[in-house]
C-alpha cells in the first residue's frame, strides 16, 4: 500500500490539529527563563522560554500582556500558563500565554487555580447567589488595616459623596501569616453588627504574596456565609483574587469601592432638580390641556342654556307618567273584577247557602259540635238539626224527632 503524500501545509495542519485537541496540552504551565525578548508595537509580547536543556518558543498577545502586573525582560525566571499550539506559517509550535508571574509565585498561582477550580464547582461563584448593594445604605462596614491609605480613601469619598452614612471600622490584619483569621473575624463580627448594609473587605494594591490572604479558602467561605452584602477591593485593576469571585461585587480599587457602595448626594440633588422641573413643566402642561377642554365644553350651547338638556327628559317623564296611570287603572279594575267573582264563589260555598237548597245540619248537644259520621251519636241522643228530619251524613242518614223548633 502506497503511503499519503501529504504538501508541507497538509503536515503542518495535521500536526496542529493534533496539539489544539489534546487536553494537555490545551492548559499547561511552563518554568523556564526569558530569553530573545520582543515587544512589539502592536502589543505583542515575543520571547523564548529556556532552560539548561532546551527553549519554546512563546507569544502573549496584547491584551493578556495589559493584563500582567510586571515588566517581562531578557533574563527573567518566569512561570508562564497557557496552551500549546502549531504557527502554521513557520512551521513551529509555541506557547500562547494566557497569564504569566515571576517564578516564585508559581506555586502560588497553582494552588490559587486548584481552589478556584474547587470553589466554583459548590457553586460559590454563581451569579444568582449574588445580592444586589443597597442604593442609599445608612451604614457602612469597611474590614482593612486601620493604618493603610486605603481606609483614609475609602473614609474621605463616602463621607464626600453622601455624608448621611455612618461608617463602622472593623480592624483587620490584610497580609502576613495574620491575615486570613483576621479577615474571618472582621467579616463575622461586621456580619452581626446590627444595622449595617453593605460590606467593604480588602487593601491596597501589593504582589500576589501580599494579597494571598485574600486568596484563602476560609476567607472565600467567610465572605460566602456572610449574612450582609459584600464588596471586594484588594489591590489594583488588575489583582484579581478569591475574594473578587465570592463577593457580591467586585471593585478595581478599594476607592471604587467606596463610589459603589454609597450614592453621590450631589448628583441625587441634581436628579431631583431636573425631575421636579419636569414635573412641574408636565402638570403645567396638563392644566393647560384640562383648562382648554373645559372652556370648549362651556361654550357649547347646553352648558349656556342647562334646561336645553333637562325639557326632553321632563316631556318623556309626562309620557310615562301617563302610561303608568293607565296601566294602574287597569290593574285596579281588573283585581275589583276578580276579587267580586271570588266573593260570589264563597257566598256559594257557605253553609247557610247549602241550607237554603235543602240541606241540614246535625249538632250534638249545648256545644254544637257537627256530626259528620253515624258513629258520631248514639241511640236516644238528643241532638239539634236544622231544617230537615232527616240528617244525611257521609256514611248513613239520622232519623230524629223533631221535640224543639227555634229561629236562630
Amino acid at each position: 500500500m502506497q503511503e499519503p503524500i501529504f504538501t508541507v501545509s497538509e503536515l503542518t495542519g495535521y500536526v496542529k490539529g493534533l496539539l489544539d485537541r489534546d487536553e494537555v496540552l490545551q492548559q499547561v504551565v511552563v518554568r523556564g527563563e526569558i530569553s530573545n525578548f520582543t515587544s512589539h508595537r502592536s502589543g505583542h509580547l515575543y520571547f523564548s522560554l529556556k532552560d539548561e536543556d532546551s527553549q519554546l518558543n512563546c507569544v502573549c498577545f496584547r491584551r493578556a500582556a495589559q493584563a500582567l502586573d510586571f515588566a517581562p525582560e531578557e533574563g527573567m525566571q518566569v512561570v508562564a500558563h497557557g496552551n500549546v499550539t502549531v504557527y502554521e506559517r513557520a512551521g513551529r509550535y509555541q506557547l500562547i500565554v494566557r497569564f504569566m508571574q515571576p517564578d516564585g509565585a508559581g506555586e502560588l498561582a497553582v494552588r490559587l487555580e486548584e481552589l478556584k477550580a474547587k470553589l466554583e464547582a459548590e457553586g460559590l461563584f454563581d451569579p444568582a447567589r449574588k445580592r444586589p448593594l443597597p442604593s442609599f445604605p445608612q451604614m457602612v462596614g469597611i474590614c482593612t488595616s486601620p493604618t493603610g491609605a486605603a481606609l483614609q480613601d475609602m473614609i474621605r469619598i463616602i463621607t464626600r459623596r453622601y455624608p448621611q452614612a455612618k461608617i463602622v471600622q472593623f480592624p483587620t490584619v490584610v497580609q502576613g501569616e495574620a491575615a486570613a483569621p483576621s479577615i474571618v473575624r472582621s467579616l463575622q463580627a461586621a456580619g452581626r453588627y446590627d444595622g449595617l448594609e453593605v460590606i467593604i473587605v480588602g487593601r491596597g494594591g501589593g504582589s500576589l504574596e501580599d494579597l494571598w490572604a485574600f486568596n484563602e479558602e476560609v476567607v472565600a467561605r467567610a465572605i460566602f456565609a456572610c449574612t450582609v452584602p459584600v464588596v471586594s477591593a484588594v489591590g489594583h485593576e488588575t489583582d484579581f483574587t478569591i475574594s473578587d469571585y465570592v463577593a457580591d461585587a467586585r471593585a478595581a480599587t478599594p476607592s471604587e469601592a467606596a463610589e459603589m457602595v454609597v450614592p453621590d448626594q450631589r448628583e441625587l440633588l441634581d436628579n431631583l432638580v431636573v425631575t421636579g422641573k419636569r414635573l412641574r413643566g408636565g402638570l403645567l402642561s396638563r392644566l393647560q390641556r384640562a383648562g382648554d377642554r373645559l372652556a370648549a365644553v362651556t361654550a357649547r350651547p347646553p352648558m349656556r342654556q342647562p334646561q336645553i338638556l333637562l325639557e326632553p327628559w321632563q316631556q318623556r317623564l309626562d309620557e310615562v307618567t301617563v302610561v303608568l296611570t293607565r296601566g294602574l287603572d287597569a290593574l285596579v279594575s281588573a283585581l275589583g273584577r276578580r276579587l267580586e267573582k271570588a266573593g260570589t264563589a264563597l257566598t256559594a260555598l257557605s253553609p247557610a247557602a247549602v241550607l237554603e237548597r235543602g240541606y241540614a245540619i246535625c249538632r250534638r248537644g249545648r256545644d254544637g259540635t257537627v256530626v259528620a259520621t253515624i258513629a258520631a251519636v248514639q241511640r236516644g241522643e238528643p241532638v239539634r238539626v236544622t231544617v230537615t228530619v232527616r240528617v244525611t251524613v257521609t256514611d248513613g242518614n239520622i232519623f230524629a224527632d223533631v221535640t224543639e223548633v227555634s229561629v236562630d
